[in-house]
């Protein structure tokens, strides 16, 4: 049997300090304890240093993150013609006959979205596509849209639509459902990464401290245009990935989802399905969050893509599969209207921890009170208050509040954490640091760094039904942290699995 210890300033969970030093036997905790009872000198010492459990990210889209990190980001644009300069570049770098595909637009940066005219200065022949960085709005130019068929006589699909100018011809502008219509046609000459770039960016979340992950993969059309057949990827890898991955499966049908599920399930490997993900509304950034009341600076509520037959149809069969439902609800109305959803399901015997809201962003107090009364879980991605601090407050006004972790916290509302990453990066520790010091959010919903790292850590485990982290018996993941957890300077040092410290090879955040 091999036996080691490994020791450091502490050892931390989301319970606090409960000791300096770990003891590991064939890849499992046999105890922490302290470096003072050990028998001899640990074999190794990270000193001044923290260990804590690895770390769980609930909301990834990998496929999304692969594509980015082997992509354009356009983030850190800070005007139209600095967009247009990276779009050139980016451009020039494609062989003909591609589309060009950008993420991480951000329009606050820029005062205002783009349209197909300021995308036209770029390449008036090659399809262009860029998605802003919450993903639930792209811009195409005049070239994309065209190969799409889109015109002035193209109807707004379900749970979507396209800005028009004073002609009623299409700006470029799509939103929610509406982006499928210019993704779909542009899949085809917008090639994915290949497998070993796809493998490289799991590694990265690997090297972040990540070792398990709830993945959202489409099984048919892609969120984000460039990414390929996600769920075919993830299957062909699956034998070789470096960490756990948990499919929840984007489907528009129960068929779709069956399938989906019996491929997960034959590919094996650290691949397990997972359940079900849907849609009830957009994102605050795109004004299509599902709100009661108009945001205040565009007189408008947002888009409602729940349909509740169609969810709850959906849910059956996920829970049917044996997996979970997962439901994005950004908006306030989004929120209560995916809550009446899982009421429906607790009341047909459904067990409340097999039901996810996604975001939460603005949650009222009788949502907070029905999350916990329900027992439902609550995925949350702190970071967002990073991207989001400069607008969303003055977008809603001083009477809603948005990422309530302190009142869910209070309330006795189960609680996981994740990045939704491409949309933030996959840090868990700059999550943590979010959630702690809620840098430019004027209000009184900090959590400790404790609650912070369960987030990160003990909730999701439990969500995911695996052992307790650091717990005796359980698998000895963890990370060496340089700093102190909630600090913006907190850093990974080392990265352990099964007790045997890794080879670490992060990956550049293209910002």
């Amino acid at each position: 049997m091999s036996r080691h210890t490994v020791a450091a300033r502490t050892v931390s969970t989301s319970e606090g300090e409960m000791g300096d030093a770990l003891v590991v036997e064939d890849g499992r905790v046999v105890e922490v304890t302290q470096r003072a009872s050990l028998p001899s000198e640990p074999d190794v010492t990270h000193q001044g240093r923290v260990i804590v459990p690895a770390f769980i990210d609930s909301h990834i889209h990998p496929l999304g993150y692969a594509s980015l990190v082997n992509g354009t980001s356009l983030k850190d644009a800070a005007s139209l013609s600095d967009l247009t300069d990276r779009l050139r570049e980016a451009e020039q770098r494609l062989p003909a006959g591609r589309a060009l595909i950008a993420q991480r637009l951000d329009d606050t940066r820029l005062g205002r979205l783009p349209t197909r005219h300021d995308l036209d200065i770029v390449s008036g022949e090659r399809p262009v596509l860029i998605y802003r960085y919450c993903g639930h709005i792209a811009v195409a130019n005049t070239a994309a849209l065209s190969l799409a068929g889109i015109d002035r006589e193209t109807v707004d699909p379900a749970g979507g639509t396209l800005d028009r100018d004073a002609d009623d011809r299409p700006t470029g502008v799509l939103r929610e459902t509406a982006v499928d219509l210019v993704g779909g046609p542009l899949g085809p000459i917008a090639p994915p990464p290949d497998d070993e770039d796809t493998l490289a960016a799991l590694e990265g979340l690997a090297a972040s401290g990540i070792s398990r992950i709830g993945a959202m993969a489409a099984a048919s059309q892609p969120l984000w245009c460039g990414v390929g057949d996600e769920l075919a990827t993830l299957c062909r890898l699956a034998q070789g990935l470096p960490i756990d991955v948990d499919v929840m499966v984007i489907a528009e049908t129960a068929a779709e989802l069956e399938t989906a599920a019996e491929q997960v399930g034959a590919a094996g490997g650290r691949l397990r399905f997972w359940g079900w993900k849907g849609f009830a509304d957009g994102s605050l950034g795109g004004h299509t969050a599902a709100m009661w009341e108009p945001f205040l600076d565009i007189p408008t509520t947002g888009t409602l893509r729940l349909v509740a037959d169609d969810a709850l149809r959906l849910s059956r069969t996920a829970l049917e599969l044996g997996g979970i439902v997962a439901l994005h609800a950004i908006g306030d109305r989004a929120v209560d209207e995916t809550l009446d959803v899982f009421d429906k399901l607790v009341s047909e015997g459904t067990d409340a921890a097999r039901l996810r809201v996604e975001h939460l962003s603005v949650a009222s107090d009788a949502a907070i009170r029905r999350l916990a009364d329900l027992g439902v879980v609550a995925s949350v991605q702190p970071a967002f208050l990073g991207s989001e601090g400069d607008w969303v407050p003055a977008r809603l006004g001083s009477s809603r509040s948005a990422y309530r972790f302190a009142s869910m916290k209070d309330a006795g509302v189960r609680m996981i954490g994740g990045s939704d990453c491409p949309v933030e990066a996959p840090d868990p520790l700059q999550g943590i640091h979010a959630a702690v010091v809620r840098s430019g959010w004027n209000d009184d919903q900090h959590l400790t760094a404790g609650q912070a790292l369960a987030l990160f850590t003990t909730g999701p485990a439990r969500h995911f039904g695996v052992p307790p982290p650091l717990a005796p018996g359980s698998p000895a993941d963890f990370v060496v942290v340089d700093g102190e957890l909630g600090s913006p300077d907190a850093s990974i040092a080392a990265v352990y699995h099964r007790g045997e410290p890794q080879d670490i090879h992060p990956v550049p955040w293209p910002g």
